[in-house]
């Protein structure tokens, strides 16, 4: 029988009502109460990591994370993350650039209702998860409403309903369905693919920050990021991807940016397709430039990508090269 290990972080799976609202209150061991066959699967172990709310999961948090699985591969088959919804992507995806090559399933789930609710997602998904702990797949991966998804496309639409997250950009490693667990053509090809050593890579430079570009931004909003002290920006444009600069010029202030040293990427509000910025002359004079493209990554890929990037290296082509290239699927 294999041995699987349940990492318990808090979030909505484990919350319960307080005077201040919902809050993580149940421990591991309530969990796998609610859910009795999880223990007709396999062995199970828990170990609290921490019991948040996902809103206040942060950079150090995923270090935590990433440093616990790390250490626990070596006697487990696969690993289970309850956590919070809220969140759950950018720790999934910022787990696959920390930890690289696991060789094991590492996996993480959450609910839209708490287990103490009878009729929520809470128990299936957690007995789902069991159900791919177990499985021959390698990496890391997001369980939730019955799809088994990459964790660094997992990306949440929804904030009330049962199928609240989706693969963006990238097929479903698989499916469960009648109890069963049915990998996709990728999700085969995964199982098979060589084995290297486990890498823990956990430095972050969590100075980064996200913008949204809105029509009738002003350049001197941009610019004034300079003061903060940070070490990267990403860039939401619109459609493809692009800067504008007739009457309120982007570019130039971007290019004020650059200059000053900082990692700039560009990707698009748009949740589907990703970017190309070679098709719109206001794209083009951005890669020009030196903007970094986004491609086809979620948000949540790109800012943990960015901040694990920037953790590794200081120097500008390394951080542009590891940027462009695909290190755990996110592309």
């Amino acid at each position: 029988m294999k041995k699987v290990l349940l990492l318990a972080t808090g979030g909505t799976i484990a919350s319960a009502q307080t005077a201040d609202g919902m809050s993580p209150q149940l421990t591991p061991e309530d969990l796998l109460a609610a859910v009795p066959e999880i223990a007709e699967l396999c062995i199970v172990e828990t170990k609290v990591l921490m019991n948040l709310d996902s809103t206040n999961v942060q950079p150090e948090e995923w270090q935590l994370i990433a440093a616990e699985c790390y250490a626990a591969l070596p006697g487990y088959d696969g690993i289970v993350i309850s956590h919070g919804t809220d969140t759950l992507a950018y720790t999934s995806s910022a787990l696959s650039f920390m930890l690289q090559d696991p060789g094991k399933p590492i996996v993480l789930t959450g609910s839209q209702l708490s287990m103490t609710e009878p009729e929520g997602d809470a128990p299936g998904n957690l007995l789902n998860s069991f159900r791919v702990a177990i499985s021959d797949l390698k990496g890391i991966f997001v369980v939730f409403d019955g799809k088994v998804m990459g964790g660094n496309h997992t990306v949440k639409i929804k904030t009330h309903s049962f199928d609240a997250f989706d693969s963006v950009n990238h097929p479903l490693i698989g499916t469960i369905s009648d109890n069963i667990l049915h990998l996709s053509e990728f999700g085969q090809e995964m199982t098979a693919a060589p084995q290297r050593e486990p890498q823990l890579m956990a430095e972050l430079e969590p100075k980064v920050m996200l913008v949204k570009l809105t029509p009738g931004l002003e350049p001197q909003w941009l610019e004034s990021l300079a003061d903060l002290e940070l070490r990267g920006i990403i860039i939401e444009a619109y459609g493809f991807g692009g800067l504008p600069f007739h009457r309120r010029d982007l570019l130039s202030a971007v290019e004020k940016l650059l200059a000053q040293g900082l990692t700039i990427a560009l990707g698009t509000q748009v949740t589907f397709e990703g970017t190309d910025l070679t098709v719109y002359e206001v794209a083009v004079k951005a890669l020009r430039a030196g903007v970094i493209p986004t491609g086809r990554m979620t948000t949540e890929a790109v800012v943990t990508k960015m901040m694990w990037v920037l953790g590794q290296t200081d120097d500008p082509a390394e951080i542009r090269e590891l940027m462009c290239k695909d290190l755990a699927r996110e592309t």
